[in-house]
């Protein structure tokens, strides 16, 4: 069984001098949560090393990153490369995350260059996916979705992208506080891992975690995980609180128990 991966993306919030204290208790109050559930924290750039060095070795978190530039090094101003995200002790990054496609018109092609590249150095990339309301309202929902996958994944083997995450963010869900019903989620991750059997391998479409993104709360996230299609959450506002995030641990720590 593919083990659960709860992420929480901080987006653009949190100080340096914040994020440390709000590690710690996080840390502390994640002690004791069965080990098989993965936890990840997205901090903005500046809050990586103040958040690296809040997690001492017993933290049950993982340090991820919310975006990366393609190159290794170069004249790319204000860019973050996949070796200094190594550096700073990351092991996840995040890639086209529909906010990065929207607002700063990311493209399928220039996404696939940063998964060549977290792959290159060894970072799990975690690859966000998803239709629009007008898409979903016309019906091209899996046609979307298709297209994402295929040309962000394209000329990768299947020994490439083993371990990689796909990350499904409906855009009409995330930030809005309407999140995805538990059948429409389940439908989306079907097309998907369909789609990963087809064009890269039945093996990988199995192996896979396909996490759920787009308004994820304590209130929803028993019945976003009582399906076996779903693997995990993508989560935004509802990471910047202890409280909360502990709550969505906990339930998808004892959702997952109850279906092993």
């Amino acid at each position: 069984m593919r083990t659960v991966l709860i992420v929480g993306n901080w987006k653009m919030n949190k100080t340096a001098s914040g994020a440390a204290p709000f590690i710690r208790e996080l840390s502390e109050r994640l002690r004791g949560l069965p080990s098989h559930v993965e936890l990840v924290v997205a901090p903005p750039f500046t809050a990586l090393q103040a958040v690296r060095t809040a997690l001492d070795p017993s933290s049950r978190l993982q340090l991820g990153a919310q975006d990366m530039f393609w190159e290794d090094q170069g004249a790319y101003t204000g860019e973050v490369s996949a070796p200094m995200l190594v550096d700073l002790g990351c092991r996840y990054v995040i890639l086209g995350h529909s906010e990065r496609r929207t607002l700063f018109g990311e493209q399928n092609d220039g996404i696939q260059k940063k998964i060549r590249a977290a792959l290159k150095h060894r970072l799990h990339p975690i690859l966000c996916i998803g239709e629009s309301l007008q898409q979903r309202e016309r019906g091209t929902t899996d046609d979307v979705l298709t297209q994402q996958l295929r040309e962000s994944l394209s000329g990768f083997t299947a020994e490439a992208l083993d371990g990689i995450t796909v990350a499904y963010e409906p855009v009409w869900a995330i930030g809005t506080g309407t999140s995805a019903t538990a059948e429409q989620a389940v439908a989306a991750h079907q097309t998907i891992r369909q789609v990963l059997a087809t064009t890269i391998s039945p093996a990988i479409a199995d192996s896979t975690r396909i996490l759920y993104g787009g308004s994820v709360t304590p209130d929803n996230i028993e019945s976003l995980l009582a399906s076996n299609q779903v693997d995990g959450a993508l989560i935004g506002g509802a990471c910047l609180q202890v409280d909360s995030f502990v709550t969505i641990a906990s339930a998808a720590s004892a959702a997952r128990s109850i279906g092993a």
